[in-house]
């Protein structure tokens, strides 16, 4: 606040003579001081008018963040759920300066563990992924990867299997996450099963958490340990934070300390596929080592009309101090045919009792966030984020020349179905369409893909336009049609709710011709046999045939409903 004499420039002598004149006349004094209240009385009204109203100040805060210059990532603007689409399992957030980073667990698809960025929680953009190609120790199954920032650095603790398929958990680090991270090999390799790290700083340093025994016959626990100044080995012994006693399961740990209470949230029951009853617990204890108390009112997050299996999720603090926790949950309607997909809310403290919640009924907020459509002209010098692939039935060789993709690869024994470039789905009603621009020995189309045991599609092979379905790896081709020339050949494929498959072709700019045709028992695909355990069937691109007979595409769309 100013000083008087700064409000009022005039030296002391004048101050003091002024006041001593209005000591010898009462009635000057009297009118003065009137006088003078008058003008304190504008002062303030002038004041007040200065001052933005709270209203002003919010609407003047959301424009911050919705970007600009100066933008903050403090208060998510308004958004609508998920805000990350698609199957996004496991999600790790955390916040570096202006910028959150999050991650997710990527299971059987390569690249590994998607990476997202964004400047307020609700818009986010990929960066890449952690790793390109799998660490050396790894096999499959890349699960719930936990991100940390410690003294410049960014760490990643992530499970993975390894040559004995035996799932522990790894630690990779690096100084630019835009730049992939260096792995460092296996961190935590203790019994049957160690996943879903979570690290955390106490005072007296860093500590890293996770799930064991969850394939013994004996209650899964949440251990910690200490970790070392650089984070990458274990110090001491573990110690056990909590036990699972009344076998609901237990998982995807992460620890808040506030107000003297270190509160462990927790995820219990089934995680994955349909049907499940994942859900978000918490418990606290005055020490990190425990004892811990449960909360009578657990479960503090459950599904609702719209959403279910909530949980494995991470909070994280936004700038003006408020908790926000990033989660998965299945959208109730598209279910196992989009997965868990990415979901925000705001995480409350009680004023009187301390336990956290969250509002809407302890469930996820509503919101129908929007589904932008996506095309790729294969105009970039290299693939886009978006196409993933099954590293372990195949090694897919994709180049990009004059606005074309040529699509081939090496199958990895017993793989029979081909190579295929797919894209998270975020819905499950959707349109897919492409040109296959070529003609040769090879199948070449558009794919529905759960694995390589389970795909269905259409495409072109020779002169031939054909659908084909993989279950269980035994493959059927049905009756297709051929073609009067070798002219492009454009392919359509509309998905309703996730399993119907309806087929089309047409060359030119004619009319689309609908397989199977006319008279056949159906007028789609029966894709239910494509839905996976813990990942949604992915849309895509597909080369079935040898190394030399690449498939040439000249673009990709898809387009929600």
């Amino acid at each position: 606040m100013a000083r008087r004499s700064e409000l009022f420039p005039c030296d002391q002598a004048t101050l003091d003579a002024y006041q001593g004149r209005l000591k010898q006349n009462p009635v000057i004094s009297k009118t003065l001081t009137m006088r003078m209240r008058i003008v304190h009385s504008w002062l303030i009204l002038l004041l007040l008018a200065a001052i933005p109203s709270a209203a002003q100040t919010n609407t003047a805060a959301a424009a911050v963040n919705q970007g600009g210059k100066g933008a903050s990532p403090a208060v998510p603007p308004a958004y609508s759920n998920p805000v990350i689409p698609g199957d996004f399992p496991d999600p790790s957030v955390i916040k570096v300066g202006d910028t959150y980073y999050a991650t997710g667990t990527s299971s059987e698809w390569a690249p590994h563990y998607p990476l997202f960025t964004s400047k307020d929680l609700v818009h986010w953009k990929q960066l890449g992924y952690i790793f390109s190609k799998k660490p050396e120790w790894t096999t499959a199954s890349f699960w719930a990867p936990e991100l940390y920032y410690y003294k410049d650095k960014f760490y990643v603790y992530y499970t993975a299997r390894n040559q004995q398929k035996v799932s522990y958990i790894g630690v990779a680090v690096t100084d630019d996450p835009a730049k992939g991270f260096t792995d460092k090999g296996p961190l935590i390799t203790m019994g049957t099963e160690d996943i879903d790290a979570f690290v955390f700083k106490d005072d007296d340093g860093l500590y890293i958490t996770w799930k064991a025994y969850g394939l013994d016959k004996r209650p899964i626990e949440l251990l910690g340990s200490r970790l070392s100044a650089d984070g990458l080995s274990l110090q001491g012994e573990p110690f056990s934070l909590l036990k699972d006693t009344a076998r609901k399961g237990m998982e995807g740990q992460s620890i808040v300390k506030r107000n003297g209470y270190y509160y462990l949230l927790y995820s219990a029951g089934g995680c994955c596929g349909v049907p499940c009853d994942y859900n978000v617990r918490v418990a606290r204890s005055k020490s990190l080592k425990g004892p811990y108390e449960l909360n009578p009112a657990n479960p503090i997050l459950h599904g609702n009309t719209s959403w279910m299996c909530t949980g494995h999720g991470t909070p994280v603090k936004v700038d003006d101090k408020r908790w926000f926790y990033l989660y998965h949950a299945y959208n109730v309607k598209d279910n196992v045919y989009t997965g868990r997909q990415g979901m925000l809310d705001e995480l409350f403290w009680d004023k009187t009792s301390g336990w956290p919640y969250f509002k809407h009924d302890n469930s996820p907020s509503a919101g129908d966030a929007a589904t932008p459509e996506w095309r790729d002209d294969f105009e970039r010098a290299t693939l886009s984020f978006n196409w993933q692939w099954n590293f372990r039935a195949y090694t897919p060789d994709a180049k990009l020349n004059g606005g074309k993709l040529y699509l081939s690869g090496n199958a990895i024994k017993p793989n029979t179905s081909g190579t295929a470039l797919c894209l998270r789905p975020l819905r499950a009603s959707y349109e897919i369409s492409t040109e296959v621009a070529n003609i040769n020995a090879a199948l070449k189309g558009l794919v529905i893909y759960g694995d390589d045991k389970a795909t269905a599609g259409i495409g072109v092979k020779d002169k031939q336009v054909l659908l084909w379905k993989e279950t269980d790896g035994k493959r059927e081709e049905l009756p297709g049609i051929t073609l009067s020339d070798a002219a492009p050949v454009q392919l359509k494929i509309k998905v309703v709710d996730g399993w119907q498959l309806q087929c089309s072709y047409r060359t030119g700019n004619g009319a689309w011709q609908q397989l199977p045709q006319a008279g056949s028992d159906a007028n789609f695909l029966d894709g239910r046999f494509l839905k996976q355990w813990d990942r949604s069937p992915r849309p895509g691109l597909l080369q079935q045939g040898g190394a030399n007979e690449a498939a040439c595409f000249s673009w990709f769309s898809i387009k929600y409903e």
